[in-house]
């Protein structure tokens, strides 16, 4: 049975790896899943782990009640791989996300499904602390 891009995608963030297609033809990475590659629609596209390395995009904060969970943030993220995809932020408030921040990727499990979220990265420490 032929398993979908997007079923094959979820399975294995189900099992902690976040993975991403690249092209076997022109070496692009193609996300979000797909059967073909919207570069040069070749296929079938390989599936390889992602750096999980990114730099904010766009951020907005969503304002809820804190008996809702609280304010939170929806941001577009640029992996360096060159594909961008939509996630959150954690680990900061969700106001002091900006444009530019570098982050890195994890695999976070809700409701037993995994889902790919993003901690700031904390810049290189020189010397002594």
């Amino acid at each position: 049975m032929h398993m979908s891009a997007q079923t094959h995608y979820q399975a294995e963030l189900d099992a902690g790896r976040f993975c991403i297609q690249r092209c076997p033809q022109c070496e692009r990475h193609v996300f979000a899943p797909r059967e073909l590659c919207p570069h040069c629609g070749a296929g079938p596209l390989r599936w390889v782990k992602a750096s999980g390395l990114g730099t904010v995009y766009s951020a907005s904060t969503i304002h809820r009640k804190n008996d809702a969970g609280g304010n939170y943030n929806v941001a577009l993220i640029d992996l360096d791989e060159g594909v961008r995809m939509m996630s959150r932020v954690e680990g900061v408030a969700p106001e002091a996300v900006r444009i530019g921040h570098r982050v890195q990727a994890h695999v976070a499990q809700q409701d037993g499904r995994g889902l790919v979220l993003f901690r700031p990265v904390q810049p290189q420490q020189g010397g002594a602390a």
